[in-house]
């Protein structure tokens, strides 16, 4: 089995501006120690350090990629959006939309965040990798078409997959996102569509708080073709393995699609500072695992994961190793420093319960 790793330097060097975790610095809020905000580089390139300190790297194709074209672009984007982000990053960065702040390199590194995603997702479609990750950063799945929000520039997926159907290697393509928030920006641009499978996995009103509702199923086209799974907070690993098993996955499998692509966040963390779920590295394993079965009933195994969030600078690495450990079929391992201590978090039995009776109610109305 051939995995891709797709990375790049220069999207460790996107910068979030002047805030003091989520909110912006001035007047009685202090600048940050280290500074900026949640989402910031450690968390990546300690990932990628990871892999290759255990050398789960050299097991891997590892590799860049071109930045996403104007063309790329403008089949999610409209132009005034990609007008307005080039002139505000020529004039040295600033903030446009909700929470997405970046500097003078800001768009260029975005675009290349969105190319990562799109050399990714074409080269498992033309056959040259069995699967892959792409280490995108800025994220991508909060992003509407001319509305950036929750630190998301451009949508990277859907650039990476508008892409692959503008050169006919791909038509039906399921959107899986498992990141602890709502994957609105993809469900908005994909919500009367029929083409897309839509699914998102994600703690009940975390963010944005007004989206990601079950009775969100889609329009048009598009209706039935969107399934968000909110969670409570504190559900844990059985519930989010009992939702893959019992909504996801059969979702997928009614859908048929030609690849699937994982909008892969790791803040369902247990330590993550911007979720709640206590999810640990063997809940992003198991995950992996599911998926992988299900590409490969489904699409010949074609399957690729793009980050999106995460922000614990310790347990990221470790969430992401066992992600790819699974998806290459490597025996190298690196053992979770959390896991015994998330693994004595997990809910009692009458929370396990309450949210085993929550997906089935889910389950049952599809």
């Amino acid at each position: 089995m051939t995995t891709g790793f797709f990375w790049d330097e220069r999207c460790f060097w996107h910068s979030g501006g002047n805030y003091a975790f989520l909110a912006p610095v001035g007047g009685l809020v202090q600048p940050a120690i280290g500074g900026g905000l949640p989402e910031n580089p450690e968390t990546k390139r300690r990932l990628k350090n990871l892999i290759e300190v255990t050398g789960l790297s050299r097991e891997l194709a590892m590799q860049g990629a071109d930045p996403a074209t104007e063309e790329d672009l403008r089949r999610i984007h409209p132009e005034s959006y990609l007008a307005a982000f080039r002139a505000k990053a020529a004039q040295g960065g600033g903030e446009l939309g909700l929470r997405t702040p970046f500097g003078p390199d800001g768009f260029e590194i975005a675009t290349l965040s969105a190319g990562l995603a799109r050399a990714a997702l074409m080269a498992v479609l033309r056959g040259e990798l069995d699967n892959a990750y792409s280490l995108s950063r800025p994220p991508g799945h909060h992003c509407l078409p001319d509305f950036p929000n929750g630190f998301c520039l451009l949508n990277n997926i859907a650039i990476a997959v508008e892409s692959a159907r503008a050169e006919g290697l791909a038509e039906r393509v399921a959107v899986l996102d498992w990141d602890v928030h709502h994957g609105n920006g993809t469900e908005a641009i994909y919500y009367d569509r029929d083409d897309t499978l839509t699914i998102s996995i994600h703690q009940d009103r975390n963010y944005p708080r007004d989206t990601g509702a079950f009775a969100d199923r889609g329009s048009g086209a598009g209706e039935r073709f969107n399934l968000n799974i909110p969670l409570p907070p504190g559900l844990g690993h059985a519930s989010y393995i009992e939702a893959l098993e019992r909504l996801a996955i059969p979702a997928m499998e009614a859908f048929r699609p030609d690849v699937i692509v994982v909008a892969c966040g790791f803040d369902a963390s247990g330590v993550d500072p911007l979720g709640r779920m206590l999810a640990g590295s063997d809940t992003f394993r198991e995950m992996t695992a599911m998926v992988m079965e299900a590409a490969a009933d489904l699409c010949g195994g074609k399957l690729v994961m793009v980050h999106e969030g995460g922000y614990s600078e310790l347990h990221v690495p470790f969430c992401g190793h066992a992600v790819l450990a699974r998806l290459s079929g490597s025996a190298i391992d690196a053992p979770d420093p959390l896991a015994e201590r998330l693994a004595s978090q997990q809910p009692g039995e009458a929370l396990r319960a309450f949210g085993s009776g929550l997906i089935g109610q889910m389950a049952g109305a599809l």
